[in-house]
């Protein structure tokens, strides 16, 4: 299948979810995140704000962002192509950004080799850690900066395919929490 026909069936399988059942696999899934090893260990963490259709994953990032060692991060879409990385400085501090996504206001971050954890949305996943994004390609330009950050997807199981056709600058994922 296309990525364009595995998008559609991802949107319809997300879709078919009750409220309720987005936001059981919603905090199941919070729950897997925080009890990570690596998450609980890394300093510098890039994660994001999520679109309604998306694993809620607000409470990881207020648990994190209360944890003073921790620094926490959101991408801001700055360009057609291009996403930047600001710190997260509270939920107030956002505003409806491109594409009706929350974004970061606080002071941009430019150290991209320092990022510990990337967690990472995505349409669809498989089991070998390769990714479909809603097909602009933010992610697969700016996770290539973040050189040595370990990659998670989060999905909801339904997001999880056997295996996808994947293009020359997909940038696998190191593991998918679903």
């Amino acid at each position: 299948m296309s990525p364009a026909e595995i998008r559609q069936l991802a949107r319809q399988a997300k879709a078919a979810m009750t409220d309720d059942e987005r936001r059981l696999c919603s905090e199941t899934l919070s729950r897997r995140l925080l009890a990570h090893p690596a998450l609980q260990q890394a300093r510098t963490l890039l994660l994001y704000c999520p679109l309604p259709d998306e694993p809620d994953i607000r409470p990881v990032i207020e648990t994190l962002n209360r944890d003073t060692t921790k620094t926490v991060l959101l991408p801001r879409v700055v360009s057609d192509t291009a996403m930047e990385l600001r710190r997260y400085n509270g939920y107030d501090s956002l505003t409806k950004g491109t594409f009706g996504i929350m974004e970061p206001t606080g002071e941009l971050f430019t150290d991209t080799a320092t990022v510990d954890i990337a967690i990472v949305p995505g349409m669809a996943f498989d089991r070998q850690g390769h990714r479909i994004g809603r097909g602009r390609g933010y992610y697969d330009r700016l996770l290539p900066l973040l050189t040595q950050a370990h990659r998670i997807g989060i999905a909801f199981p339904c997001q999880l395919f056997t295996s996808l056709t994947i293009q020359p600058n997909d940038v696998p994922m190191h593991e998918i929490i679903y």
